[in-house]
């Protein structure tokens, strides 16, 4: 089983964090200092909220993206994606034990053709000892995650 990530950058954590509970009918799955997750059963979503100042997010849609993922429930499933997605001859960036968005996960990284980031991964310590906060992935960016390495 699988299910899509949406990462929006929002300005004000706390509102957002209410309108979605309210959209979704659930409250999030973590909450840490500037984000949120939502684990959505119906319809099967990861929600990522990021919280990033008001003049570095801009309003309405243009600032919401910070990046689309696919989160699968073991590393061989990160490995068999990253493979298929290498062999159809896509650029891939791999990032395995990363510590990211308050978990340790393992994650491999492409870009459509428009440069939306996108990330095939797992969550493998959902509470690591140090967590490192998510990063803010912005699409012309083209940056990980967590890190400044461009992708």
């Amino acid at each position: 089983m699988s299910r899509v990530q949406l990462a929006l950058n929002v300005s004000d954590l706390n509102a957002s964090i209410d309108f979605y509970t309210q959209l979704f009918g659930v409250a999030p799955h973590k909450l840490r200092p500037g984000y949120a997750n939502f684990a959505v059963t119906e319809p099967a979503l990861k929600l990522v909220l990021i919280e990033v100042p008001g003049a570095d997010r801009g309003e309405g849609p243009a600032g919401a993206l910070n990046h689309l993922g696919i989160e699968v429930f073991d590393t061989a499933e990160v490995s068999s994606a990253a493979q298929r997605l290498s062999d159809s001859g896509l650029a891939t960036f791999d990032e395995a034990n990363t510590n990211c968005c308050y978990a340790v996960q393992d994650k491999v990284w492409v870009h459509d053709p428009a440069g939306t980031p996108w990330e095939v991964y797992v969550v493998t310590d959902d509470d690591p000892e140090n967590p490192e906060p998510a990063g803010n992935l912005r699409v012309v960016d083209q940056t990980a995650c967590c890190s400044d390495q461009v992708l």
